[in-house]
């Protein structure tokens, strides 16, 4: 579909205030609300959080620079996407799994095959009750694992058997993960340190990031265990400071760079998202040899998936919830009674 606005290309790119260096700006005005990012060698594509409205709940697929080029309809409608992954056989997963007033009785992932045209919905159900989740991430042999968004530590969920095309698996908690207190600026202070806001698999598998509104976390899977990695592992932190309400975040296909973009429906008006560049900590010299991840049966070769060319620039914004450990918790409570953990958008209720 023809885009309703689109990125003009062509100014260098170099580091904003804030440390990331502007790759391009999204013009289209469907695109405020970024909440899931994944970064191809012909673009990126990305998804919204809102089902507010029609128009945005679309899969939106960009060129390089920041252009909507094609836009694919979701056959049925969705209730709060939240992240977008590419799995190693180039399969595009996109967890609607948003739930901020914790009420849905299943989530739901949406599975888009190599070259295919319609994405099919997997149901699932937690074990212990409904969680509030903003984060994707695949195993080794191409599969979800959720984590949730809350303060202190956030739980890591796996489907128990294989996904069914419209019907529903139940998952199971395999740990946790506890993320190190830094002090990075950002518009909400520790709360905006304290919960996961999106994650990124990198290309080859032997690495995964965990984001919050302030900061990213990369842990090292050398054996292909991303449950292990995440609840047994140190990160690496990359500083996101003051990203205007950072919620997605994405592995360039070379592995040798963060991409991240903000929402903006709360911004001052003609404000747009644009993609940042980080440098990733480091890249494994063994990143081409021996790959820990394993693809999946394959339906079609993997897409072409971004090295970004540079464009314009954007601008800041955050939000937050719960603390980190104990009394921060119970702060993080308290704040979702008051309605904070949403922001000032209003969220969908789900399934």
């Amino acid at each position: 579909m023809a885009p309703a606005g689109a990125a003009v290309a062509g100014a260098s790119p170099s580091p904003s205030s804030e440390g990331g260096v502007p790759v391009c700006r999204v013009r289209d005005s469907r695109l405020t609300e970024i909440s899931g990012l994944a970064a191809t060698r012909s673009g990126f594509v990305v998804v919204n959080d809102s089902a507010d409205e029609e128009p945005r709940r679309r899969i939106f697929f960009l060129d390089t620079d920041c252009r909507v080029v094609r836009t694919l309809r979701y056959p049925s409608r969705p209730r709060d996407t939240e992240d977008l992954a590419l799995g190693p056989d180039g399969t595009i997963w996109i967890a609607d799994v948003g739930d901020n007033r914790r009420s849905r009785e299943t989530i739901g992932v949406w599975r888009l095959a190599p070259g295919g045209a319609r994405p099919l919905l997997h149901r699932l159900t937690y074990p212990d009750g409904p969680h509030d989740a903003e984060a994707l991430l695949l195993t080794a042999d191409g599969r979800p694992l959720i984590v949730t968004k809350q303060g202190g530590a956030a739980g890591i969920y796996a489907p128990t058997r294989e996904l069914v095309p419209g019907g529903t698996v139940p998952m199971e908690r395999r740990g946790q993960v506890r993320l190190p207190g830094t002090n990075t600026s950002n518009p909400f202070g520790f709360l905006g340190r304290a919960v996961v806001t999106g994650a990124a698999t990198a290309p080859d598998g032997r690495r995964v990031v965990l984001r919050t509104y302030a900061d990213a976390f990369e842990f090292d899977v050398p054996d292909g265990d991303v449950v292990g990695a995440l609840t047994s592992g140190t990160p690496r932190i990359i500083p996101l400071p003051d990203e205007p309400q950072g919620e997605s975040i994405a592995y360039t296909p070379d592995g040798r760079f963060l991409l991240t973009v903000s929402e903006t429906a709360d911004q001052p008006a003609g404000t747009r998202p644009t993609i940042l560049r980080y440098p990733a900590p480091r890249v494994p010299t063994a990143q081409t040899s021996q790959p820990a991840r394993s693809s999946r049966p394959a339906t079609a070769s993997q897409p072409t998936a971004v090295t970004a060319s540079p464009a314009a620039a954007g601008s800041r914004h955050g939000e937050g919830f719960a603390g980190v450990l104990g009394v921060l918790v119970l702060v993080g409570a308290v704040l979702v009674g008051a309605g904070l953990l949403g922001t000032a958008r209003s969220r969908r209720t789900g399934r």
